[in-house]
């Protein structure tokens, strides 16, 4: 099957697309954007991958759901567009960011600069109807998402992988530690952050890790 994707992405991918489930959901996907509106927009579902081509990652941070709400989800887990208010997972990462290592408070929530930089921005399931949570999980996309976090941990060596809540956790549980360093937390969400997310310090390991392994730390 053919799907527009960034191209070192699309060669690491490529036997995914070719499987059933995955055309099964392309079938599934192409029907929900023709009868319900659904996030991102179409042309952003693959936005973290062409953001950060596979050679270039040097951290995941794995999210759920996108944002199902309207101009929020771009593609990228956690990010919103520019000029549009954080939410409070988002507000409550860049809180951590302040406490951890110093940096303010961005002016916007779009993460697209650390995409640029090699942080995958990867959320479970990639598309999801309007105000409609978890509305399009279970119908393959955990399953390609499975997939890519295999790919990683498998063919890269020296990653970081930020997994926040337990849902984050589990999806993450067979990445070798002894390859990769696997931070995990509560998640963000104001139902947990305080929990362990505050205080997690996984910006300032995540940066001493990348340097340790002769890798260009993340501008946080």
């Amino acid at each position: 099957m053919e799907v527009r994707i960034e191209e070192s992405w699309k060669k690491v991918l490529q036997p995914e697309f070719d499987k059933e489930y995955f055309r099964k959901l392309v079938d599934f996907i192409h029907q929900e954007y023709r009868t319900h509106t659904v996030f991102p927009p179409g042309s952003k579902i693959f936005a973290a991958f062409d953001a950060t081509p596979f050679d270039a990652v040097k951290v995941v941070i794995l999210g759920q759901d996108p944002y199902h709400d309207y101009n929020q989800a771009n593609g990228l887990c956690f990010s919103v567009n520019e000029g549009v208010p954080f939410p409070p997972s988002l507000l409550n990462i860049f809180k951590e960011i302040k406490d951890d290592i110093g940096t303010e408070i961005p002016p916007n929530g779009d993460l697209s600069r650390w995409a640029r930089q090699g942080v995958l921005l990867l959320n479970a399931t990639l598309t999801v109807r309007a105000h409609c949570a978890g509305s399009h999980q279970g119908q393959g996309w955990e399953t390609f998402t499975d997939n890519v976090i295999h790919d990683l941990a498998t063919n890269r060596e020296n990653l970081v992988f930020m997994l926040w809540g337990a849902y984050a956790i589990k999806k993450g549980a067979f990445i070798d530690r002894s390859k990769h360093l696997v931070l995990t937390s509560p998640h963000p969400s104001p139902l947990s952050a305080h929990r362990g997310f505050f205080g997690n310090h996984h910006f300032s390991k995540a940066n001493a890790y990348l340097t340790a392994h002769g890798k260009q730390p993340i501008i946080w």
